[in-house]
């Protein structure tokens, strides 16, 4: 059996809060004909609507993505009459338009918000994180050694954990029909800017001399 050297556990952490660089907005329009495929997106007229409206306010049309159709039905029975309900998502690179786009897609009667995914260029920001926290270990190891009169010999065993608060993304539904509702009404509000907090956790074993 090996044996396990002396050890002291050190544990620190580091939290940072990020703004949202971009959002994909989750939009689902309800189309009064089934068209499949890209050709819905010129050829239903409701989401036409839609994208040219949006094109209009200088939203590139490759930022709009067909994700999917969903075909409605009385009573599971296939009628001419049966109604689509095609789902996008719209890319918005830049926050500053998300309020125009929103008042674009809440001008179309037939389009609702389901939800907006904040995005973020968070990668270079974890990596900072962990280094940050990699040295407060480090240097209350090298306190904790001092105080205990040993010497540190090097790292034994490391564990990194991230705990991101949007993960998993989930946002409740936001109807865009609500801007229109009556003034008594309560408001169901929708954030044009948004951040999240993460934080960042280290436990090192540091391998020292003996006690």
């Amino acid at each position: 059996m090996e044996h396990k050297p002396d050890t002291i556990k050190i544990s620190t952490s580091h939290k940072e809060e990020i703004s949202a660089t971009h959002a994909d907005l989750h939009v689902t329009v309800k189309g009064l004909s089934l068209i499949s495929g890209n050709e819905a997106m010129k050829k239903t007229k409701e989401v036409n609507q839609l994208v040219e409206a949006l094109t209009n306010y200088k939203v590139k049309e490759e930022a709009i993505k067909l994700q999917g159709v969903h075909l409605e039905t009385e009573s599971g029975v296939l009628l001419k009459s049966s109604s689509a309900v095609y789902r996008l998502k719209i890319r918005c690179e830049d926050l500053n338009q998300l309020a125009g786009m929103l008042d674009v897609i809440a001008s179309q009667k037939n389009a609702t918000l389901e939800r907006i995914e904040w995005k973020y260029n968070e990668d270079d920001v974890r990596k900072n994180m962990l280094k940050i926290a990699i040295e407060k270990a480090k240097t209350k190891a090298e306190q904790v050694a001092g105080s205990l009169n040993v010497k540190l010999l090097g790292v034994y065993d490391f564990i990194e954990n991230i705990y991101d608060e949007e993960t998993p993304v989930f946002q409740p539904q936001m109807m865009m029909k609500s801007r229109v509702a009556s003034a008594d009404a309560p408001s169901l509000g929708i954030d044009v800017q948004h951040s999240k907090t993460i934080h960042v956790n280290v436990e090192i074993w540091y391998r020292v001399s003996a006690f």
